[in-house]
């Protein structure tokens, strides 16, 4: 009887090492796979206005600035003290403009390499919720092959950085469920996402607290678990701490009310969209997942008894409920439902391995694959045509096409491999597409900054700040400019002209001809704007 115990012990030991073993390999190939996803190609295009922008320029600013400066503590945009967000990514981007110099690719690599760790994580926590490893790898590679996730996580954006933190909380959420050393974990999860983002991390951190209830109410009764959090988010608070004894009363409403409460409140003018605004981003560009949608979502209802269904409602449900509840919207604010909504999928897909060989899969699979298959193709043929067709764009939409054929021949067929080619496809179809100059395609809603910005650093005008008849402000031409270009209508441009000592204007052609400036002297040109200044007499 012992020998017998002893021969089960050991095989047991056995299986569990070779489990280990396949699981750091499958994290390995993630890592690598995510790594070369969203590096390729980094440094390729321009900046982006809004976050990319801003975080490049004050990145910029604590890199540059004089020793004992203390500059990485109380960070400035322009000059101005930078009260918006804490300067976690900002210290990590002005590092790596210390080895790599200041450029697009040392802007984006930092958020681009935390973003790839999010892929094996993801599977991590598959492991930890899933019975089936199969799961977690459907999980991770939808995960990885999701369009947003890939361009929003290459990106010189905050949100990339708080999709792995909040990662990195839920799988010590999951696994304090057995061992509370892990309560630590959820601490220092939750106080790097407010490092990275502010207060918003206590709004992700209801995500787990939301989970907790639902799943297991005891731990939220744990001293340990609460002990554990507040050292986890202990340099948060001395970093609010320290800002408010520096700036006092000016902290409290720029950094903390404005950027937090407010946002939820009120509306941005700009940024300002409807609330299912979110729900329309995800059925744009999570393609072809959005075809496993609809028995996911029953899948998903049936099992939410199970703790990988009730992860992943509270997960979704919390976090669309409260972007959707901000008034301020951009696409990449919904950067962290996706690993939850790839879980989900990845359940859904793990049970088509429990089916029969060439058994019949859904139609309406087939269908979205074949509709995908001649939406691309058309696309394919489209950018084809012309005097100068887009060979990167013709190629993309064709690989694009050509997986989509093959995954609806295989599966009318009751072909399993079909998802080895949606996994293989998709992957391509993005590296091409990463590879190409066309992965950042809201470029071409303004002029492009590069050239004017050119012009503007050879002018050397002797103000940093430079008034533009352009109707908004572009963070990014302030940062390849190294100037503050600030909007400003006709009447308040010629209020300038009268009553400033020497300012500098940059107009596009519309406007350099309706101001009918007096003494009016040309700097510089460049892609269409002109840089004026006023002519001093000097007797």
């Amino acid at each position: 009887m012992q020998e017998g115990s002893f021969i089960w012990g050991h095989l047991e030991k056995q299986h569990r090492a070779v489990d280990k073993w396949i699981d750091w390999v499958w994290l390995v190939v993630l890592l690598v796979a995510a790594v070369l996803l969203f590096s390729i190609n980094l440094g390729g295009l321009p900046l982006l206005d809004w976050d990319e922008g801003t975080v490049a320029h004050v990145a910029r600013e604590i890199w540059s600035a004089p020793a004992g400066s203390m500059r990485w503590l109380y960070p400035t945009l322009g000059g101005e003290p930078y009260q918006n967000r804490p300067p976690l990514m900002h210290l990590l981007i002005a590092w790596a403009y210390s080895l790599g110099g200041v450029n697009e690719w040392t802007v984006r690599l930092p958020g681009a390499i935390l973003t790839s760790f999010s892929v094996p994580l993801l599977y991590c926590i598959g492991r930890e919720i899933f019975r089936q490893r199969w799961a977690a790898i459907y999980s991770a590679l939808i995960y990885l092959t999701m369009l947003p996730v890939v361009r929003h996580g290459r990106l010189a954006i905050l949100d990339g950085a708080v999709v792995s933190f909040l990662m990195v909380m839920m799988l010590c959420v999951l696994r304090s469920r057995r061992d509370l050393r892990y309560c630590l974990g959820i601490g220092i999860g939750c106080g790097l996402i407010c490092l990275t983002k502010g207060l918003f991390g206590i709004l992700l951190g209801a995500i787990a607290i939301v989970f907790l209830f639902w799943d297991t109410p005891r731990l939220l009764t744990s001293y340990y678990l609460w002990t554990a959090i507040l050292i986890g988010i202990l340099p948060v608070a001395c970093w609010y701490g320290l800002q408010l004894m520096h700036y006092g009363y000016t902290f409290i409403q720029s950094g903390l009310v404005n950027p937090s409460v407010n946002r939820i409140v009120t509306l941005v003018e700009r940024d300002s969209q409807q609330p299912w605004y979110y729900v329309i981003e995800i059925f744009k560009w999570t393609w072809p997942w959005l075809v496993f949608l609809p028995q996911t979502v029953r899948l998903v209802w049936e099992n939410r008894n199970l703790s990988w269904a009730k992860l992943v409602l509270v997960w979704s449900c919390v976090y669309l409920l409260i972007i959707s509840l901000i008034g301020a919207k951009l696409p990449w604010y919904v950067f962290p439902i996706y690993p939850s909504l790839a879980l989900a999928l990845g359940a859904q897909l793990a049970e088509t391995e429990n089916l029969p060989i060439l058994s019949s899969y859904p139609r309406a699979w087939i269908a979205g694959f074949s509709i995908l298959a001649v939406v691309a193709s058309a696309n394919s043929i489209y950018f084809s045509w012309g005097t100068t067709p887009k060979t990167d764009l013709q190629l993309i939409f064709a690989a694009a096409a050509l997986t989509m054929t093959l995954a609806a021949i295989l599966a009318e067929r009751g072909d399993g491999q079909f998802l080895k080619i949606l996994f293989w496809g998709s992957y391509i179809s993005l590296l091409l597409l990463m590879k190409s100059n066309y992965w950042v395609w809201e470029l071409w809603e303004a002029y492009p900054v590069k050239p004017v910005a050119a012009m503007i650093a050879q002018a050397n005008p002797a103000v940093k700040k430079i008034y533009t008849s352009f109707p908004y402000h572009r963070p990014s031409l302030d940062f390849y400019s190294d100037r503050t270009i600030i909007p400003a209508s006709i009447g308040e441009l010629q209020y300038y002209w009268h009553y400033n000592g020497q300012p500098y204007f940059l107009l596009n052609a519309s406007a350099f001809n309706d101001l009918k400036l007096e003494s009016m002297k040309l700097v510089g040109e460049a892609g269409g704007w002109k840089l004026v200044t006023k002519e001093i007499n000097r007797l």
